[in-house]
């Protein structure tokens, strides 16, 4: 749980995204804790549901279905919550454009982050960072 604990703190800003999953099936699954510290290492970068279940010693399909029975969200939703959560992180601590913090957190299309940034925080990436960093409001950035 540890591993996980800055990414649990990143969601407190994100109300119902905390009780989405079952935290405690990372520590409890020895299958799982491997994954957990590699997808946090590597959460900026692309990372496949493949690889993920090398990582965990299991065939694909019974890794996806394994992962979603334990920790209540498909793999690829909880990669994607996570990035989410990375890019709060980001936008809270650093100046930089909402084009350059989602690929930082590992999206790969801005339109995308825009899209699941609003799904689970509930507000767009610019409404956002000038809820924390309030020098951006109604900032109309340039696209880099």
């Amino acid at each position: 749980m540890t591993h996980f604990q800055p990414l649990v703190s990143a969601l407190v800003g994100a109300p119902g995204l905390v009780q989405r999953f079952h935290h405690e099936a990372f520590s409890y699954y020895d299958r799982l804790s491997p994954v957990l510290r590699f997808v946090t290492a590597n959460v900026a970068t692309p990372i496949s549901l493949d690889g993920a279940a090398k990582v965990a010693g299991l065939e694909r399909k019974y890794f996806s279905a394994f992962f979603h029975s334990k920790v209540g969200a498909t793999f690829t939703e909880w990669i994607r919550v996570l990035r989410v959560c990375r890019a709060m992180e980001l936008m809270r601590a650093h100046d930089d454009s909402i084009i350059r913090t989602a690929f930082a957190a590992g999206f790969r299309d801005v339109r995308t982050f825009e899209r699941a940034f609003k799904r689970y925080v509930g507000m767009s990436p610019m409404a956002y960072r000038a809820s924390v960093r309030p020098e951006h409001e109604g900032c109309r950035e340039p696209h880099d």
